[in-house]
């Protein structure tokens, strides 16, 4: 056959394109995070909805101030800013104040994101780090308010805490969280905590969504929860295993860090061998911090362990490369003697 006549145009790899940029991907996610976001403002009031939006609108406007003062290109269209304001309001209680919200924008975009290079090159999870931050307001970051609140969009909030599903299951309480809440509202959504954390029904569609689409794999969110679920029917500390198994599963930031936080592609494994190490130690940190900690919850800091790990699992876990043949090894001297003496 003659080439000459094909018009081949040689160029260096990558050789396969796709319009799936960081845009699109990103605008998966947000569509992914409507029926969640739609929810708590049903549970929480309309609240939930501004404080999601000030959070979407300070991570923008910081991205865009850094970036412009340093005079880089606006990297506004990519979308990433948006998905770190959505996720950082989806992690905070509704009555949280604005102030400190906009200080979670600034530490996630500027400090986490930013300083190391913008997009792709953070090494921990922006949204969780500025929770991990917002923190030093331990008091405003626990202030839970009951399901179906009707919370004001401004001032003062003089809001009782509320017990949520996983402050009980720290106590050991399983019968008073069975009196509370039984397992269809827990499913649904009907409980206390942070604004896009209560409904795992939702947040499973959204990962299915994202799966579906092929956002993201099924690797880390099947084994960190399987991990969950696991250990926690095994080690029921007195109690039902599948009552207390499910309650777990479906109490606390489990779906949501499962689904939209640990499958970040910047801060997790590359191969799938890794993804699955990356899922199944988020399972077992995330339970030893239930079971011992002091903290009734631990996916956040879970999540953040395990971003600090991904170098090392990368490194010494690497996809097999297409169109490699691995050589055979040479023999030495003294395999040719052993294979000799046979």
């Amino acid at each position: 056959m003659d080439y000459k006549d094909l018009n081949l145009i040689g160029s260096s790899s990558p050789h396969i394109r796709t319009k799936d940029g960081a845009g699109h991907i990103m605008g998966e996610v947000l569509i992914a995070m409507v029926l969640p976001l739609a929810f708590a403002v049903y549970n929480f009031g309309p609240r939930a909805l501004v404080t999601t939006a000030v959070s979407v609108a300070g991570c923008c406007i910081f991205e865009w101030l850094y970036r412009a003062i340093l005079r880089k290109s606006n990297s506004l269209g990519d979308l990433s800013a948006a998905v770190t304001g959505v996720l950082i309001a989806f992690v905070c209680p509704v009555t949280i104040p604005y102030w400190i919200l906009l200080i979670g924008d600034f530490f996630a975009i500027v400090v986490v994101k930013q300083l190391f290079g913008g997009v792709g090159k953070n090494f921990l999870n922006p949204a969780l780090a500025a929770r991990a931050f917002m923190l030093s307001w331990a008091g405003e970051m626990t202030n839970w308010v009951g399901p179906r609140s009707s919370v004001p969009l401004t001032g003062v909030i003089d809001a009782v805490t509320y017990p949520t599903p996983m402050s009980l299951l720290h106590e050991n309480n399983l019968a008073g969280l069975q009196q509370m809440y039984d397992l269809p509202k827990m499913f649904v959504g009907l409980i206390g905590g942070s604004i896009g954390e209560v409904s795992a029904l939702l947040l499973i569609l959204g990962g299915l969504f994202l799966i579906w689409r092929k956002v993201i794999t099924w690797y880390i969110p099947v084994t960190y929860i399987g991990t969950v679920a696991a250990l926690t029917f095994l080690f029921p500390r007195g109690n039902d295993p599948v009552q207390w198994m499910l309650y777990n599963l479906l109490g606390g930031g489990l779906m949501l860090g499962a689904f939209f936080m640990a499958t970040d592609y910047v801060t997790s494994p590359v191969s799938h061998l890794g993804q699955v190490i990356y899922g199944v130690g988020c399972g077992l940190i995330t339970v030893f911090i239930r079971y011992f900690g002091s903290y009734s919850e631990g996916v956040c800091y879970v999540i953040l362990i395990m971003n600090l790990t991904v170098w090392i699992i990368d490194k010494n876990i690497k996809p097999h490369r297409f169109g490699v043949i691995k050589e055979k090894k040479k023999p030495t001297e003294t395999t040719k003697k052993e294979a000799a003496k046979k």
